[in-house]
């Protein structure tokens, strides 16, 4: 085959994939309406929650460059002239939804040196404050909530503190679906 050939038969390729992967108007909605509805469902598979939950992972990875819920971006037939630090008028139901979600940074370290080994602990805690803010704030070891430090021993066969097991940095999102049961997402990076 010769390049003009092969060229011929790229643009025919382009010309019908294309249009296929162009979205439609018709199919557009607010990713953070999608993320709500998603996440009270415990993320279902499909399309448009594995869409949704991928937002909240690249929101809140390396560390919560943005909140994972921004519900000033979802209608939901309110005001369209809600704040975009997340204020406003929310029914119970969603801001339960919102409010259970918590955003934990873990960065571990353990170094050896002439004095022996040396571990570095980082926690901090992403909230929701009661105007819908996401609010970080360190947290000292007596704080942390129970269900943290067996999360972090499945995942690295150490706990945080008591073990100079390996060294790691992850995001570990908690969140309620609508039978109030908690799920986790652990990202590491």
């Amino acid at each position: 085959m010769n390049c003009w050939h092969i060229r011929n038969i790229v643009t025919a390729g382009l010309i019908v994939a294309v249009p296929a992967l162009t979205p439609s108007s018709a199919l557009a909605y607010p990713i953070d309406c999608a993320i709500l509805l998603c996440m009270a469902g415990g993320f279902p598979a499909s399309a448009e929650c594995s869409a949704a939950k991928a937002e909240v992972i690249r929101r809140i990875t390396p560390w919560p460059i943005e909140p994972p819920l921004q519900l000033w971006r979802c209608p939901m037939g309110s005001s369209p002239d809600l704040p975009a630090d997340g204020a406003g008028t929310l029914s119970p139901e969603v801001a339960a939804y919102r409010d259970a979600i918590e955003v934990w940074y873990l960065a571990k370290s353990v170094t050896s040196g002439s004095g022996g080994r040396d571990m570095y602990l980082d926690t901090v805690r992403g909230t929701y404050d009661a105007s819908g803010r996401l609010v970080r704030q360190s947290v000292d070891e007596e704080d942390w909530p129970a269900w943290l430090d067996p999360t972090v021993r499945a995942r690295t066969g150490s706990t945080l503190l008591s073990e100079y097991g390996p060294s790691f940095r992850a995001v570990v999102l908690r969140m309620q679906d609508y039978t109030g049961a908690y799920s986790m997402e652990w990202v590491s990076y």
